[in-house]
């Protein structure tokens, strides 16, 4: 029999429902996966609509209420429509996971490097989507009372090397302000920024040897990073448990680039 501590995780998101940008893989998955797993309703938004509908089926074969849509993030008017949609379906939004994003594979280049519209279309998505998200959402959390935003920025933005980082250092930036703005709706905004981990992106950009040089030289952990710890940190930020944080980033990165 589960303890009082598992019962009560497994009925943590009882009744609420939780919007993922980005939901059809990856880490957006495992997040949509872990609240939906702990009792929310969950609307998987993806701009690749096949995977965002695959994601909802898989979801749903384990009992998890799921709605797959396609959305860029980065056209505000889809964003509301998202929102929109969650509402009509599930009934209001309590979570937003901003995790919609372009990743490093093709913005690892210096400021210089990477041209006009490429800089354009990279703040567009994971910087404007994240305030698209919150301004669709914004309303339907402040009726249900408050609610609970979660930007995905990256180690990356630690790191000061180029334009996805910068990206990256743009979202946790993005996180104070949020929190600020929106505390008056009683809505909490953090950030998670996640370091080396097993998804798909990341492995296929990482070959074995040099995942393991990063695990041995760079972090105090030394095994791979799992979405799966993302995903807990995720569920447990966008909880009540986590009712007295905002406007904060957490750095999971196995120790790697920690800070005073």
């Amino acid at each position: 029999m589960p303890d009082g501590a598992e019962r009560e995780q497994q009925v943590r998101y009882a009744g609420k429902v939780a919007i993922v940008t980005g939901g059809g893989r990856g880490i957006g998955f495992a997040i949509a996966r872990r609240v939906g797993g702990e009792g929310a309703s969950v609307v998987l938004a993806d701009i690749a609509i096949a995977n965002a509908q695959d994601a909802a089926t898989r979801l749903k074969a384990e009992g998890i209420e799921a709605l797959g849509i396609a959305c860029d993030v980065a056209d505000e008017t889809a964003m509301h429509a998202v929102a929109e949609e969650a509402c009509a379906h599930f009934g209001g939004i309590d979570l937003l996971v901003a995790n919609a994003g372009l990743h490093l594979s093709g913005y690892a280049k210096t400021p210089c490097e990477l041209p006009g519209e490429e800089w354009q279309r990279l703040m567009d998505v994971n910087v404007i989507g994240i305030v698209n998200g919150a301004r669709a959402c914004r309303a339907a959390m402040r009726a249900r009372g408050g609610g609970a935003i979660l930007t995905i920025s990256s180690m990356a933005g630690y790191k000061g090397e180029n334009a996805y980082g910068i990206s990256k250092l743009a979202v946790r930036g993005l996180t104070v302000a949020l929190a600020k703005e929106l505390a008056v709706d009683r809505i909490r905004v953090c950030g998670i920024a996640p370091g080396l981990v097993d998804s798909e992106e990341a492995m296929a950009r990482f070959p074995v040897d040099r995942r393991e040089k990063y695990v041995n030289e760079l972090q105090l952990v030394k095994r791979l990073g799992r979405m799966d710890d993302i995903a807990a940190a995720a569920a447990f930020l966008g909880s009540d448990e986590a009712s007295f944080i905002t406007g904060e980033t957490i750095l999971i990165s196995g120790g790697a680039f920690c800070r005073i």
